[in-house]
């Protein structure tokens, strides 16, 4: 079972498998902003789709919370230009 959860402390969403840490995006929140800057799926739990699971996880809960997405990290970018519904959340960098 996977979950995703915002550890605030460490400024990262994790991804949990069952009780193991399978992956995180890092992030930086500036106010109403969350920049994501890394993103990280332990090799044990690579090639399984959980970077989206991830992913989707933490870009819902910036949407949820009426934040705006700042997509500086590649993976989390390229999950966005894959996946509509997120355009009206997103201030790509550089004015993209």
């Amino acid at each position: 079972m996977s979950r995703v959860a915002d550890n605030p402390d460490e400024s990262r969403y994790e991804l949990w498998e069952e009780d193991q840490l399978a992956g995180f995006a890092e992030y930086d929140r500036r106010g109403e902003l969350t920049v994501f800057t890394h993103t990280e799926i332990g090799d044990a739990f690579g090639g399984k789709g959980l970077g989206k699971v991830l992913a989707a996880g933490a870009l819902d809960d910036v949407v949820a919370r009426g934040g705006t997405i700042v997509p500086v990290c590649p993976f989390i970018a390229g999950y966005l230009k894959k996946h509509p519904g997120y355009e009206e959340h997103v201030r790509w960098p550089g004015g993209k």
